[in-house]
């Protein structure tokens, strides 16, 4: 029984790691894992920087929101032209443009003549780059993977992604206390350019692309692709409304743990314990793959409420991170799910163009959370806020199931998924 064990297990193993076996999925892998180390540090590293060149909290958040606006702006610019031409090329050419935003930001740094501003306009040049990356990144895993292995494929690359979030804070706090911040802006920009030589490395098949038409015509164009698929556009309101109200977390969260659970250090337990949940997830994305993949990891969303309900007690620490474990977990295995789902179900052709709606969608309600937290709370009370906020979550998520096109998102006994039948012809 042991050795039987044994081999089911190094089976298991075996299938989980199957990716692997792909040649353009061992480079793209090892490309994006090395850019999300440099990644990682640099969320840490700019702050400190913008500081190190005497600016205000303030500054920050306007070199925070100079990246993140590009990005919003021209998400969906970066749809059209990554189903326009080769995905490869265009995320060659972005990982390019960043590489050469850090360095000159990491020079300015090093020879102590950086201003505010140069910091804002590489974080925007930065955010604007990565608006043409993230829809390519998602059709070329479509290109890459056989379907049965989609799932596997994205929790891998997630995971690599969720690892960086724990090790690199920690790595880029030794580098800056150190050598200060322009270093590790100089490191990003070799992973960046390590990730461009991976993506050179790449050998794919040809892909048709279709003559472009004008620019608002592409982008009407994956409009519907979108809007015929009631099930999709359903789905991405519910992750809206989830991003929304998990805003409540990020803005009271802290608060809550400098004044009941032991100070800011307990804060970063609990950032630790989400950040342990996300690799976990990433783990269960490898072992598991539910029959209905939409149904069930909507209802593993569920428990990113679980945190908030703690919090709005709040339960003791041990409680609360273990809740932020939970929440992490089941964001990283809705997340490889979601991903496998569409990249399957949506035609290739317009792959980038959803999934750079999809992104807008989610990442459009973010902002207007954190801005709304706060007053709410001085009105209704930071408990009160948190249970409405988890409400959001647990309402939305558990009726998914009702939807009959949810419900139609299946796994075949090859490991495909399949899905229901737009209602209209598509490329109308």
């Amino acid at each position: 029984m042991p050795k039987e064990r044994n081999r089911s297990r190094r089976r298991a193993l075996s299938e989980a790691l199957a990716p692997f076996s792909i040649r353009e999925f061992r480079i793209l892998w090892t490309g994006q894992a090395v850019s999300a180390a440099g990644g990682g540090m640099t969320k840490v590293a700019l702050i400190f920087a913008v500081l190190a060149v005497d600016g205000s909290v303030t500054d920050i958040g306007l070199v925070m929101t100079a990246q993140v606006l590009t990005q919003v702006l021209f998400t969906l610019a970066g749809g059209v032209w990554a189903d326009r031409m080769r995905r490869q090329v265009l995320m060659l050419t972005s990982d390019l443009i960043r590489a050469a935003a850090q360095l000159v930001l990491a020079v300015l740094l090093l020879d102590g003549s950086a201003q505010v501003w140069h910091l804002a306009a590489g974080a925007a040049i930065f955010g604007g780059a990565q608006a043409f990356f993230g829809p390519a990144s998602r059709g070329l895993m479509a290109e890459i993977m056989p379907p049965e292995q989609l799932q596997r494929g994205n929790a891998l690359m997630t995971f690599c992604i969720s690892a960086s979030t724990v090790l690199s804070p920690a790595l880029a706090g030794v580098v800056i206390a150190l050598w200060g911040p322009g270093l590790v802006l100089a490191l990003d920009a070799v992973t960046f350019i390590v990730s461009a030589v991976s993506l050179g490395m790449l050998r794919l098949a040809p892909r048709t692309i279709p003559a472009p038409e004008t620019f608002w015509r592409d982008l009407g164009t994956g409009w519907r692709e979108l809007s015929i698929r009631r099930w999709l556009w359903l789905n991405m309101i519910v992750h809206m409304l989830q991003n929304l109200a998990v805003a409540a977390y990020y803005v009271l969260g802290p608060a809550i743990a400098d004044t009941s659970l032991g100070g800011p250090s307990a804060w970063g337990v609990i950032v630790s314990g989400f950040a342990a949940g996300a690799l976990t997830g990433g783990f269960v994305a490898l072992r598991l793959e539910p029959s209905r993949p939409l149904i069930v990891g909507n209802l593993a969303l569920v428990l990113t409420a679980v945190p908030l309900l703690a919090l709005a007690v709040p339960m003791p620490l041990w409680v609360v991170v273990g809740a932020a474990f939970l929440s992490g977990a089941a964001t990283l295995f809705l997340d490889a799910l979601w991903q496998a789902s569409m990249q399957q179900l949506i035609p290739e052709e317009v792959m980038s163009r959803v999934e750079s709606y999809d992104w807008l969608i989610s990442t459009v309600a973010a902002p207007a959370g954190l801005a709304l937290v706060g007053p709410l709370a001085s009105q209704a009370g930071q408990a009160e806020t948190l249970l409405i906020a988890a409400v959001m979550i647990v309402v939305p998520c558990s009726l998914t199931p009702l939807v009959p096109g949810i419900r139609a998102v299946r796994r075949a006994p090859d490991g495909r998924i399949t899905g229901p039948v737009p209602k209209q012809p598509a490329h109308v």
